[in-house]
């Protein structure tokens, strides 16, 4: 498979995000509104869009900085956003998430900005926040992985005695074996368990800029276990969680363009492109209807299409540096 399939979804993806800037922006007006909207009373879900945003300049952005970015109008609205003091407030709405918020918020702070918001929302999380206590292993490996990020000070284990717990290592597969996979209408692996698996992945390997320290019979465990859920994906067009099990591949030190798994993964994602390079849904299933409004079109499709540009811009950059 050549390597352009791959910086097809990079560009389409990163494209349709580009076009669409101004629904992450969560005080841009509400074209869609049946009453104008007021820049200050944007929905907190807006927030988590924004985030994930963040997390994509953080991450798709070159490690050496150098060369045009290929994100463009993103990386300009986040280092916006990151010294808005409104923008942390949005956090508040969404009480059970408030602490992971601010904590992700201060981690991905672009370089050179004013951090003042962001020391501001750290000076808010509660020290049982960042303590182990009764939380699951992948909890503490996310909570761990942003706050190392944040230089913040925490209780959190380090990832050597975390890794045994963690999905990558304990959870077990269900169903047939890898070979009947993909027939098979029965999870490996639940889709929270899969996202559980992806996450861990990402943190442990710093989304394939570092070693995720793991080898032996539990890296074999874990590539097998991604290759059984991949092929599961694909056979039901489940394209969010199979744009991040291609990256969970690559992390986990594969090519995902030479195991079948992967490379019948990114031909899934490629007929699910639009012209305008969106992937529309989830999945198949969850994909928005057709003649939805823009605002309903962006709810369904941003989060699939920004894992996709975040898998193809990290492994195809990868590709081309070998």
């Amino acid at each position: 498979m050549p390597p352009s399939l791959l910086e097809q979804l990079s560009a389409g993806a990163l494209d349709w995000l580009g076009g669409n800037l101004d629904h992450f922006d969560p005080f841009a007006a509400d074209t869609e509104a049946t009453t104008p909207s007021t820049a200050r009373s944007a929905p907190h879900g807006k927030a988590k869009a924004a985030l994930e945003l963040g997390l994509l300049c953080h991450r798709a952005a070159r490690p050496d900085g150098t060369g045009p970015d290929p994100l463009g109008g993103a990386t300009a609205l986040v280092r916006k956003l990151w010294q808005d003091p409104d923008f942390p407030r949005l956090f508040d709405h969404s009480p059970a998430y408030a602490s992971t918020y601010r904590l992700v918020y201060a981690a991905l702070a672009p370089a050179g900005i004013d951090d003042t918001q962001c020391r501001e929302a750290l000076a808010r999380l509660d020290p049982a926040f960042l303590s182990p206590g009764g939380k699951s292993p992948y909890r503490r490996i996310e909570i761990r992985y942003y706050a190392d990020r944040a230089g913040v000070r925490h209780g959190i284990e380090s990832y050597a005695e975390l890794l045994p717990r963690s999905p990558l290592v304990a959870l077990r597969a269900a169903g047939p074996t890898v070979a009947a996979a993909a027939k098979s209408t029965v999870e490996p692996l639940t889709l929270p368990q899969a996202y559980a698996l992806t996450h861990t992945a990402f943190y442990l390997g710093d989304f394939g800029r570092t070693d995720p320290r793991i080898a032996g019979a539990d890296l074999d465990h874990a590539r097998g276990l991604t290759h059984r859920m991949l092929s599961h994906c694909v056979a039901h067009d489940l394209w969010d969680l199979a744009a991040e099990l291609v990256l969970t591949q690559f992390v986990l030190g594969e090519d995902p363009l030479r195991t079948p798994s992967g490379a019948a993964a990114v031909e899934c994602l490629a007929r699910a492109q639009r012209p305008d390079g969106a992937i529309p849904g989830r999945s198949a299933e969850l994909m928005a209807a057709p003649r939805v409004t823009a605002g309903e079109f962006f709810r369904k499709a941003y989060h699939t299409t920004l894992v996709t540009a975040l898998m193809a811009s990290i492994v195809s950059s990868a590709r081309c540096a070998s």
